[in-house]
């Protein structure tokens, strides 16, 4: 059986459907089984969404508010 570590390091190519129909089963039914891994890969699944959501070119209004953010917090230290 698949242990954590070994999950975790299949973790990006199960989700990109890049495993053999082997390495699937063993992801598959180490998952049933261990419910941290569970909860590590519903984690990612939710980051790959927000990343695929978020816009493809920066957004000028962002930045400046990123870079006034950061200002802000190096201020504050």
């Amino acid at each position: 059986m698949l242990s954590c570590k070994e999950l975790v390091a299949n973790s990006s190519d199960f989700l990109d459907s890049q495993l053999n129909l082997r390495q699937r089963l063993a992801v598959r039914m180490h998952l049933a089984m261990c419910y941290r891994c569970r909860r590590f890969i519903r984690q990612m699944r939710l980051s790959q969404r927000v990343l695929r959501a978020l816009p493809e070119q920066a957004i000028p209004e962002l930045e400046e508010l990123s870079a006034r953010l950061a200002e802000q917090r190096r201020l504050q230290r």
